[in-house]
């Protein structure tokens, strides 16, 4: 038997008000979208979230940026190197009138993301080219700011903004990240993006299970596996009490869950038969990689929805890293990212592909985040500043100037979409931070390097 229940153990009465969680046998729990069938206390404009979708090694610039397609394929670079370019486009706000064959998988959500060309990183000499555009991307700290280490960060924008939306919720931040392998290759500023500060890394969950667990507060048994046969095996009592879009909406994130479930259990099922074959790689290289990334993307939609966190950041894969991965219906064995990105000339066509799945990925996270509704009839993704990005520019010259970035959603309104912003050649990637911290309501007037907010995307 379930019972509804309206409180969670140590958080205050506000947020109890607002909060639902099915309760089941075994201490199986699990949290609910807001209903407005359960008469909760919900807020006329939904609290805003932020999330972030980091991807390593760059993209090849030909086929995500525009103008660009017939330039020169670059030649490998071991250091940091910006690369001259004829596709100098005007500097200005303008509609998003036509994606680039990268940025295709987008067309069904045109309307909500933005692109962004133009900003840049600088580089402090001492470190590598890969840890520090991974384990920066988020701070960009100025060059003179932190002397405790040779990588200019600080704390990451993630946490910044978790410090003034994140004290009500159950978790502050929520970190996660789709690096399964166990062979420590690189230090843990290849593999991590989100920071409390100097030298203090936010660790992230790489176990869909985990996840998972953390979450839902499941105490898995054997004899029952699923958090949804404990809890929701007597649904029908909720049912009952909810209105007809309600039980629809319901039924949607009840099918979202189990839908997860089934496939943290294919995945293991997967990674037991992968771990009998004698293979060269380790066995995690076969996993599926679209099916990892989006079953994590769908843990934290599910924690975002739920109001479990409202600041998440995923990190696609880690830097260089030379452990290769299974990029299913691309290839038909494992392949090195990070290998292939030094010989642009011969992997270009490859290239190409990678970069087009894993924004086939976050397309998939942005249509379901706009397909998710909110209390005022809004979406999850309206209300939800949501950015794909890397701390490269390109992986054959880690070039850190004009980087790959997309911000889907509009903070509840206040960021314009459907729209492509060129900024001025070097502009910090820290003032589009800025600006995403002063639509999410934080005022500040500086955030790490930046020289100020990037206002034409404020409405």
């Amino acid at each position: 038997m379930i019972s509804c229940k309206h409180n969670f153990e140590g958080q205050e009465s506000e947020m109890r008000n607002r909060r639902v969680f099915l309760k089941g046998a075994m201490g199986a729990t699990l949290a609910l979208p807001w209903l407005e069938s359960l008469a909760l206390a919900a807020p006329s404009t939904p609290v805003p979230r932020f999330a972030v979708f980091y991807v390593p090694i760059g993209v090849v610039r030909r086929g995500f940026f525009p103008g660009e397609q017939n330039a020169a394929i670059p030649k490998f670079t071991s250091s940091q190197t910006e690369i001259p370019t004829d596709a100098k486009l005007p500097v200005g706000l303008r509609p998003l009138s036509e994606l680039t064959p990268t940025q295709q998988p987008l067309e069904p959500v045109r309307d909500k993301v933005t692109f962004v060309t133009g900003l840049s990183r600088f580089y402090k000499h001492g470190s590598d080219v890969h840890a520090q555009c991974g384990s920066c991307f988020l701070s960009s700290a100025t060059i003179d700011s932190v002397d405790s280490s040779v990588y200019p960060l600080d704390r990451t924008l993630d946490h910044v903004i978790a410090d003034r939306i994140s004290d009500k919720t159950p978790f502050r931040t929520l970190e996660l990240s789709c690096n399964s392998h166990q062979d420590s290759k690189e230090s843990i500023y290849f593999d991590n993006i989100s920071w409390f500060r100097t030298g203090h890394v936010a660790p992230s969950i790489r176990d869909p299970r985990k996840a998972y667990r953390r979450l839902f507060g499941t105490q898995e048994i054997q004899e029952f596996r699923n958090v949804t046969d404990l809890v929701l095996q007597d649904a029908h009592s909720l049912e009952k009490q909810l209105s007809q879009a309600d039980r629809q909406k319901f039924a949607e994130y009840y099918d979202s869950i189990r839908a997860i479930e089934l496939q943290m259990d294919r995945r293991e099922r997967l990674k037991i038969d992968l771990s009998q074959m004698i293979v060269a790689e380790p066995s995690d290289a076969y996993l599926p990689r679209g099916e990892y990334i989006r079953l994590m993307g769908d843990i934290m939609i599910a924690a975002l929805q739920t109001g479990l966190t409202n600041v998440a950041t995923l990190m696609v894969g880690p830097e260089r890293w030379d452990t290769p991965y299974k990029f299913e219906s691309l290839f038909d064995k494992p392949v090195s990212h990070h290998m292939m990105s030094h010989d642009q000339h011969r992997h270009i066509d490859d290239l190409l592909k990678i970069d087009r799945f894993h924004m086939e990925q976050f397309a998939y996270l942005v249509a379901k985040m706009d397909s998710l509704k909110e209390a005022n009839g809004t979406t999850l993704l309206d209300n939800t500043i949501f950015t794909f990005g890397s701390g490269l520019g390109d992986g054959a010259t880690h070039q850190y100037t004009d980087l790959p970035i997309i911000v889907a959603g509009s903070g509840n309104g206040r960021l314009r979409t459907g729209r492509h912003l060129n900024c001025p050649d070097d502009s910090p990637l820290a003032n589009l931070w800025l600006t995403q911290m002063h639509a999410m309501g934080i005022a500040d007037t500086s955030f790490a390097d930046s020289t100020g907010p990037l206002g034409t995307l404020l409405t």
